[in-house]
């Protein structure tokens, strides 16, 4: 059985977060084994200088690498990856199993994204959407897409 990951920065705040969180980790138990990784986020001043955010960025990256199970194939959540459509996803998720990938660890980074040494260990970078969102509500979107490319690869009537 494939075990899925994800690996992000900062915790969840708002129950309504973790109970959506919650739900489709349970739904997620019939297809694979899931997991979530949270690291700590690094607190910044209002108005933090490039050289702050490029410390942020490397600080949260280490603890982001260190997440993430060894041998795992890496999905980067990110502004420059490529925008896919559900059944993308599901096609990439299958075919990764398929080729012998045991363990997919997705990874979102902080309110400043990603370092670089992150985005250069994935072998896939997505993104959701040229629109920003909270890092709390991308965590719900990716656990509901995660769940949707299952349910899609197994013929269930969930997505439509």
């Amino acid at each position: 059985m494939v075990h899925i990951s994800i690996v992000c920065v900062g915790k969840l705040k708002e129950k309504f977060w973790t109970d959506a969180c919650n739900e489709y980790a349970k739904r997620l138990k019939a297809f694979c084994s899931f997991s979530v990784v949270e690291t700590d986020e690094e607190k910044l001043p209002d108005n933090p200088s490039p050289a702050q955010i490029r410390q942020t960025l490397e600080r949260e990256g280490q603890r982001i690498l260190s997440g993430i199970p060894k041998n795992a194939a890496v999905i980067a959540m990110c502004i420059e990856g490529k925008q896919k459509t559900s059944e993308m996803l599901a096609k990439e998720l299958s075919d990764m199993t398929v080729n012998g990938v045991h363990h997919i660890a997705f990874v979102i980074g902080g309110s400043w994204g990603l370092s670089e040494k992150v985005k250069q260990t994935a072998s896939v970078k997505l993104s959701m959407s040229a629109m920003t969102f909270p890092h709390q509500l991308a965590r719900v979107m990716l656990c509901e897409q995660i769940y949707r490319a299952f349910q899609i690869s197994n013929g269930g009537k969930y997505h439509k």
